[in-house]
């Protein structure tokens, strides 16, 4: 058995020398992926379509693993599954092809198609209706479709060689990875970031990651996860590399100094100065996003020019015009749905009452009381992993103790509550408590006044449960074990 790859449609339009380069780079990216499963494959190169060779020692599984990674690679249209025989006769290659179809036949319409080359006393059309035939007496109630069959039976006959083709796998299409260069996607976890990173990949954009950590130990855990899924199904032909920057410092700052309904766009700014910055270093011509317009408040036609307004380098949005049941679709297509579900969007709680039309001068007044030194010291933190080693050092997640309800926050003994939401918010809705009175400690201060606090059992507090569990994360990686969180309703763990 044997496997014949046809070309992504677009690349066998390109001009003969562009062709070959991507079919080279192509061939490569195959070796690179299967050889982990069979370190003697042979990929050959037929100009209209690659021939893969397995080595015969694949047992079901591996040849399992073998067809689905194909089916992963960019670059490639289809996947036709092939058997070699000598051409003889008629009746040889119809006793072939029955017992290759009989099964899959009955009550489908089917058409033979058969591709030629070489000297034969018959034509392809000859050939093709007494294949038909033969195929129509195996399977009675199957029917005949040349336009729009259900079922394609393909056979090649060049010279005195002939290809069945057995099955079909559908390819991912596209160009193949490394052809189009390189870019850092920044990712986050969510449904977004994943999805728009795999869109490039697609088009042969050989992609790094870059990961801003907001959320401490758990948070670059998730992260990590679904970097090392996305790499390892659509990527693994090069190795590439995920840098981690902890920007906890950088949203203390801002929920100290920066008014609130500008605090999300803030961020993004100051993710973007970072992203140059890292990209720079590694000599990277772009950056990728999971932007898609209007979909959030930083997300609108004049937030998104403000954001670009720091960037040095261009940033490709392949999701901007997507909706989000479509990148949700493509998230549970590609296999990353699962992590976007389990991790939560930390950039969605740092603003609160967001403004969408803000000016370039309430931008600037905004952030001149940001210490520029907190940026600098998050960048210099940064710390790089590579793709195939993404899972070798994740960190071990602290257990955090939930209380879910007033009910069970009467029923848990010797517990303080701190309300660690913004002075704002706190104002504007006041936490009550069924016994006593909450601590109020801000988000941004309570990592320096932790250690002064006496030691006892804490639970902290905010609206969606989002940031306090990541705060209680904090502490207990810093040796503070004793915090845990309030969420004040019946919802659950965040």
């Amino acid at each position: 058995m044997r496997y014949r790859i046809k070309l992504f449609g677009e690349i066998t339009i390109k001009s003969r020398s562009v062709r070959k380069e991507m079919v080279r780079c192509l061939r490569t990216n195959i070796r690179n992926c299967l050889r982990h499963i069979d370190p003697r494959v042979r990929v050959a190169d037929h100009w209209d379509a690659l021939e893969i060779r397995p080595s015969r020692g694949l047992d079901g599984s591996a040849r399992a693993a073998f067809e689905a990674s194909l089916t992963r690679i960019p670059g490639i249209h289809d996947i036709q599954v092939v058997e070699a025989h000598p051409f003889t006769d008629f009746a040889t290659t119809a006793e072939q092809l029955v017992a290759l179809w009989r099964d899959a036949l009955p009550g489908r319409r089917f058409r033979v198609s058969v591709k030629r080359r070489g000297r034969h006393d018959f034509s392809s059309e000859d050939l093709e209706r007494y294949l038909g035939r033969a195929l129509l007496d195996a399977a009675p109630t199957a029917g005949v479709d040349l336009r729009h069959p259900e079922i394609d039976v393909g056979l090649e006959l060049k010279d005195q060689r002939l290809l069945l083709v057995s099955r079909r796998l559908p390819g991912l299409g596209g160009y193949p990875l490394g052809t189009q260069g390189q870019a850092l996607a920044l990712i986050s976890g969510g449904y977004d970031s994943p999805v728009a990173a795999w869109r490039l990949l697609r088009r042969g954009l050989k992609t790094h990651f870059l990961f801003f950590n907001l959320g401490g130990p758990a948070h670059e855990r998730g992260v990590r996860e679904v970097t090392h899924h996305l790499w390892q199904r659509y990527s693994a032909s090069h190795r590439v590399n995920f840098i981690s920057v902890p920007f906890g410092g950088v949203v203390d700052e801002i929920q100290r100094n920066v008014p609130a309904g500008l605090a999300g766009v803030v961020l993004k700014r100051m993710m973007l100065r970072a992203a140059n910055r890292v990209a720079a270093r590694a000599r990277l011509p772009a950056l990728i996003t999971g932007d898609a317009l209007a979909q959030v408040s930083s997300q609108s036609l004049t937030n998104l020019g403000l954001i670009d307004a720091v960037s040095e380098r261009p940033i490709l949005r392949p999701l901007i015009a997507s909706d989000k049941q479509d990148i949700i679709a493509d998230a549970r297509c590609i296999g990353t749905a699962a992590f976007a579900e389990r991790l939560p969007e930390y950039c969605g709680v740092i603003s609160q009452r967001p403004h969408v039309r803000p000016s370039p001068a309430q931008l600037e007044d905004a952030e001149a009381s940001f210490d520029d030194a907190v940026l600098e010291t998050a960048i210099a933190a940064a710390s790089m992993t590579r793709s195939d080693r993404l899972l070798e050092s994740t960190p071990v997640l602290a257990e955090i103790d939930e209380v879910a309800s007033p009910e069970a926050l009467l029923a848990t003994p010797d517990v303080t509550v701190i309300d660690i939401r913004h002075p704002h918010e706190r104002d504007a809705a006041p936490l009550t408590l069924p016994e006593g009175e909450p601590l109020a400690i801000p988000f941004f201060e309570l990592a320096q006044r932790a250690p002064s606090l006496p030691r006892r059992r804490y639970l902290l507090y905010c609206d969606q449960g989002v940031m306090s569990r990541m705060q209680a994360l904090h502490l207990a990686d810093q040796g503070f074990d004793h915090f845990g969180v309030y969420r004040g309703d019946d919802r659950g763990p965040a």
